[in-house]
């Protein structure tokens, strides 16, 4: 007698098990992507003859001009670099507290709850509407990049920190709780060791967008090498354009490959 064929069998969709609700939602995703597409107002003309305004700037970046503008250049990158390591430094250190207060596994209630709320407002808000009532509220200059970087950092690092101290392994905790540890020594012995590289990795990704947000920020007058850059792309000087975006780019590339390094230190 021989065996009766094995019947194939599939494991069922993960979101939608019926075949006709998830034709029916790509169907209507495809219907709104349609719709929303038509009421863009696109001026075809003007793209076509920014073609060529993108081709010079193109053609600056592959020659970029690091002279011409080079007082302004190195200046704007002082400030940035300043203004993003400055930022980065006070964002971690005031994340530190703001983390552990918003994990819910070690922090009492009503701290959990403050610190969440503050995390939230920082991270509800973007970099340039901070900047631009912080340049109205202290004038132009490096003092309103470096207090608005700051106030991202500490939103961005707390809120990541305190989902790693909430997804550590329990096992640890116990085994130090059994000593009868103090919650400081919890802290440091059973949580620290387990979030430290993956915090250290967060951290120079932050400087990385610090830096990068600098030139953004810098447009609307919070100092670094955004004004340099909006200067230099007004007066069409693409040459320049090119040179400080290369030099940005060289920078975040260097703190990676730190960061790399760092991790594989501390783990």
């Amino acid at each position: 007698m021989t065996p009766s064929r094995a019947t194939s069998w599939r494991p069922p969709h993960y979101l939608l098990p019926s075949p006709w609700m998830r034709y029916a939602l790509l169907m209507g995703a495809l219907l709104y992507l349609i719709l929303a597409l038509s009421t863009l107002e696109i001026n075809w003309l003007r793209a076509y003859e920014g073609l060529d305004r993108g081709w010079r700037f193109l053609q600056g970046f592959l020659r970029p001009d690091f002279t011409s503008r080079g007082a302004d250049i190195y200046q704007g990158l002082s400030e940035s670099l300043t203004m993003s390591i400055t930022s980065t430094l006070a964002g971690i250190l005031l994340s530190i507290p703001f983390g552990i207060g918003a994990a819910s596994n070690i922090s009492p209630k009503p701290l959990y709850l403050f610190c969440r709320s503050f995390i939230a407002l920082s991270r509800s808000i973007q970099e340039v509407i901070v900047a631009i009532f912080l340049v109205a509220l202290f004038g132009f200059g490096t003092l309103a990049g470096f207090l608005t970087l700051t106030f991202a950092t500490i939103g961005f690092l707390a809120k990541l920190l305190a989902e790693e101290i909430e997804g550590v392994q329990k096992s640890q905790i116990e085994a130090i709780d059994s000593t009868g540890a103090s919650w400081w020594q919890r802290l440091h012995y059973a949580i620290t060791p387990q979030i430290m590289p993956r915090f250290i990795g967060l951290s120079f990704y932050r400087f990385d967008i610090n830096f990068r947000e600098s030139a953004v920020i810098g447009i609307v007058g919070a100092g670094g090498i955004g004004a340099t850059l909006n200067t230099a792309i007004e007066r069409y000087e693409y040459d320049s354009a090119g040179a400080i975006l290369i030099l940005i780019i060289l920078i975040v590339m260097l703190c990676e490959y730190a960061s790399g390094y760092l991790r594989k230190a501390v783990s």
